[in-house]
């Protein structure tokens, strides 16, 4: 790996803007989503319940695959696990001196957590409650901490990558295992019955709008 040229001033505020207008988007559509969560809204309430029940009636007759899913989402793609890998960069970033940048790093991961909690303990949506679970969780449902870390996580490590100009098939390694992550992570939470479909996709878009402003932050900070 190596480190990519250095991106002249305007470039820089360009980047900036642009990391900046998708964390806006991102932002605005998952306000539209809290509020018709928070509204319970009929259509969405009912398109959550027949995606959720269809999972569930599928879930029940296949205890393999849920044990699967329960692998995945418990270790490989839990909030700790993304968390962890967050970790690792952040003590490599300061390792090599770059501790601004670690200490942005890591105090985004922290707001991530601190915000979805708060979020979650404002809206207090239930979570799906089924006569036979296939599994269980903890705390409200909305946004889905794992889907949101997922994103936050993969995306300030895809950044980070591409900053340190990764070569081209370790880039399209990480795209692929940051996309995989994302997507599997909200299907797993989802087949589990422990997540609203609505859950899933406000996590995920809280959490890019977070990991995208954290990007334009930190692009502001270096162009100034």
């Amino acid at each position: 790996m190596h480190h990519s040229p250095l991106l002249s001033r305007p470039d820089r505020i360009r980047a900036s803007r642009k990391a900046l207008w998708t964390g806006t988007v991102c932002a605005a559509l998952f306000l539209v989503v809290l509020v018709l969560v928070a509204a319970r809204w009929s259509p969405l309430m009912g398109l959550d319940r027949t995606v959720a029940d269809a999972l569930h009636r599928r879930a029940v007759t296949e205890p393999g695959l849920v044990h699967v899913n329960r692998v995945l989402t418990d270790w490989l793609w839990d909030p700790w696990t993304m968390r962890a890998l967050t970790a690792v960069a952040v003590v490599a970033l300061w390792w090599h001196g770059a501790r601004l940048l670690a200490g942005w790093v890591a105090a985004t991961s922290v707001l991530s957590a601190l915000l979805q909690q708060g979020i979650k303990a404002a809206v207090g949506r239930e979570r799906p409650r089924w006569p036979d679970p296939v599994d269980s969780a903890h705390y409200a449902a909305f946004p889905s901490g794992h889907a949101m870390t997922a994103v936050v996580s993969c995306g300030l490590l895809l950044w980070l990558l591409r900053r340190r100009g990764a070569g081209p098939r370790m880039w399209r390694a990480a795209l692929v295992a940051a996309w995989v992550s994302v997507l599997g992570v909200g299907v797993t939470r989802l087949y589990l019955g422990v997540h609203w479909p609505s859950d899933v996709l406000g996590g995920w878009l809280l959490g890019a709008a977070l990991a995208a402003f954290a990007v334009a932050g930190i692009r502001t900070v270096r162009v100034a």
